[in-house]
């Protein structure tokens, strides 16, 4: 996998349909532990609505939960997970509250409902690709400085740190494609003197492309 889509925070919005309110809450998760805590902080805190209706998704072995919470079956937290897939979160859980106005929204209504506190509970919460990245780092004198450091984000890259010492040390990452195009650019201008070099595999927000 070399990328990935998840939300980037915390997200909550709500709206109301027909007396019924609905909030949706969304937060970026790692393991079904962390899922499982956000859904009972979000039940303890609504312990009066309704319905706490949730859904989420982990890349982890591409583990899928949802609980309709007392609606109607498929009429709710079936609609929560189709919104996450469709927008192809995740890492992710998704749990929309409901407070009951006293008008019956019916099977439909609740579907269209529970997609729209998902949707908004989801841009609430910004949805970001999340792109593998070789974390490197690379050395140069600082008569070179100023090539180098302009030369990595050109290529693709994002520095991460800058050490001034005897030498110039630049730490960055960079799509793992993007590497062999950066090393050679970098040879080119340092007539093979300056190479970076990876250190480490790790999951990195991927930038827009300008």
């Amino acid at each position: 996998m070399a990328e990935y889509i998840t939300v980037n925070k915390y997200g909550c919005d709500e709206f109301t349909e027909k007396r019924s309110r609905f909030i949706g809450y969304c937060k970026p998760v790692k393991t079904q532990d962390e899922a499982v805590s956000f859904i009972n902080e979000i039940k303890s805190k609504h312990w009066d609505a309704k319905h706490n209706v949730y859904a989420y998704i982990l890349s982890d072995g591409q583990t899928m939960r949802y609980s309709d919470d007392g609606e109607p079956q498929g009429t709710a937290g079936v609609p929560v997970l189709e919104v996450m897939k469709k927008s192809g979160v995740t890492d992710a859980v998704v749990v929309v509250t409901r407070y009951f106005g006293g008008i019956l929204l019916g099977g439909g209504g609740l579907v269209r409902a529970y997609s729209q506190g998902a949707s908004i509970a989801l841009q609430a919460s910004e949805l970001v690709t999340m792109e593998l990245c070789c974390e490197c780092s690379v050395k140069c004198s600082y008569n070179q400085y100023g090539k180098v450091g302009a030369m990595i984000p050109s290529m693709g890259g994002v520095i991460d740190d800058t050490l001034f010492e005897s030498d110039v040390k630049v730490l960055f990452h960079i799509p793992k494609e993007d590497l062999g195009k950066l090393n050679k650019a970098l040879a080119d201008a340092t007539s093979g003197e300056v190479s970076a070099a990876a250190e480490e595999e790790k999951f990195f927000k991927k930038p827009a492309r300008k």
